[in-house]
């Protein structure tokens, strides 16, 4: 059955476009409306050729619309896939904000800016100084609850915890969280060099935040088999690029001290003790540091705007197939990956899927509580989406040690956020170990409220 699908912030060309090719792929939703809707209009362009391109060249049946109106976009959409980040005036992207903001934090001795923090190491993960983005977001939100009441929101962009729970408290939309992370798994078992189809398996936890509670092959315990794999060949490992950490040192230094091995993005989201400085990072996920430092981050961000200028140029070449060039990014019959496509399906048409998805508690893990959003694998189907027991559950120092403090970061942001209570924001830095000097904490949030982009910002916090 067709639907419409409209596309907030549809200028992440790349991303948009294999979306639309896993619809292109999914017979069961020949004939549905792709509404694209971005503020840069040459990439709103851009995109929508692009598009329709990859459609065409495998076939697909799909009709599509384009506009600078959000109202527009959503009217009558029956799902929303938000993919906006915020972008100030006269930047080429939402990251460089973030940049600066990070300098000006580094500059009182923040290494890696204010919100990276224990547990949120994440490079694009700002929680604390994001007041713009999570203002976006939520806007967006009340724009659906607005115009198209049932949609569902699919809310992919960065931070998914803090804004699908923002988004929960504040608004009645259907609204659920979309990460990759999960496939981490897939990593660990190549590297074990497990089969899938013989590994009965199970995460929980919160969004890049969780953890393998479930690892059976072919019956048996699989930890045991990761146990011998540390003994006899972890010494060997090296990455192969910075985003390579799924067996680093970090990760089976974590696994030792909570007991389950963290999965996906959890395994940059340690303690300072992996991320104090780059030596630090260079020590315990090799060569690279991973992605998230002062080297790797920024020159992937630069990648990603060549990419993304490339790409605006492939649009204005018809003669370009883009499944010939590039068949790795827009393959021809392999899905994506990304579960967006497989959830709207499953909805619609009741294709059945497993995913792995933010939603609300409800008793899902124990302990933690039922309204706080958290991600665990769930069923879904034309009856909506049932989370599946967690077997066994989570160990309560994971719970207790890692958890239940990052829930409590996300709670100091959402406060701070939705009161404008500037001494939320201070306080989060009275607790930071970065911290020598307690005088200079109103010194920097002034600085950063300073900041041309953040004017807005800066009255919202006004004390």
């Amino acid at each position: 059955m067709p639907v419409k699908i409209s596309f907030i912030g549809a200028g992440s060309v790349r991303y948009t476009v294999k979306l639309v090719g896993d619809l292109a792929k999914t017979k069961e939703l020949n004939g549905s409306l792709i509404s694209f809707m971005d503020i840069d209009e040459e990439r709103l362009n851009a995109v929508d050729n692009l598009a329709k391109r990859y459609t065409e060249e495998i076939g697909g049946n799909l009709k599509f619309e384009k506009t600078t109106n959000r109202e527009e976009s959503l009217k009558d959409a029956d799902f929303v896939i938000n993919t906006a980040l915020y972008r100030a005036p006269g930047h080429e992207d939402g990251y460089v904000s973030y940049e600066i903001m990070r300098d000006v934090a580094e500059k009182y001795g923040y290494y890696r800016g204010i919100d990276s923090q224990e547990f949120n190491m994440v490079s694009d993960y700002y929680t604390f100084t994001n007041y713009n983005h999570l203002k976006l977001s939520l806007d967006i939100a009340k724009s659906i609850e607005k115009i198209c009441p049932n949609a569902w929101l699919i809310q992919t962009a960065n931070p998914v915890f803090e804004i699908t729970q923002l988004i929960k408290r504040l608004t009645n939309v259907k609204v659920v969280g979309f990460c990759h992370g999960v496939g981490g798994v897939h990593e660990v078992l190549k590297t074990l060099r497990l089969e899938e189809n013989e590994t009965d398996w199970q995460v929980a936890g919160v969004n890049h935040g969780i953890w393998l509670n479930r690892f059976l092959y072919k019956g048996e315990d699989g930890y045991q088999i990761l146990d011998k794999w540390i003994e006899e060949e972890s010494n060997n490992w090296e990455p192969k690029d910075p985003w390579d950490t799924h067996l680093a040192p970090a990760v089976i230094d974590m696994y030792k001290f909570y007991g389950l091995l963290p999965i996906g993005d959890t395994t940059r989201n340690s303690t300072w003790k992996h991320h104090h400085s780059l030596q630090a990072k260079k020590k315990w996920y090799g060569k690279f540091g991973a992605i998230d430092n002062e080297v790797e981050r920024p020159k992937f961000y630069e990648e990603l705007r060549q990419t993304k200028r490339m790409i605006i140029q492939v649009s204005k070449d018809p003669n370009i197939k883009i499944t010939e060039n590039w068949p790795e990014e827009f393959p021809k019959e392999k899905m994506s990956g990304e579960q967006q496509i497989p959830f709207i399906n499953a909805l619609t048409n009741d294709v059945e899927a497993r995913l792995f998805l933010n939603v609300l508690n409800n008793g899902t893990i124990k302990n933690i509580p039922d309204d706080v959003v958290i991600e665990v694998p769930v069923k879904v189907n034309k009856n909506g989406i049932f989370p599946e027991k967690i077997e066994p559950d989570l160990p309560e120092k994971i719970k207790n040690y890692y958890i239940i403090p990052r829930i409590t970061r996300m709670e100091m942001a959402l406060e701070a956020f939705i009161t404008g209570d500037r001494t939320i924001l201070e306080e989060v830095l009275v607790r930071d170990p970065r911290t020598k000097n307690y005088d200079d904490i109103p010194k920097l949030w002034d600085e950063i409220f300073d900041l041309p982009f953040n004017k807005e910002m800066k009255e919202h916090y006004r004390s």
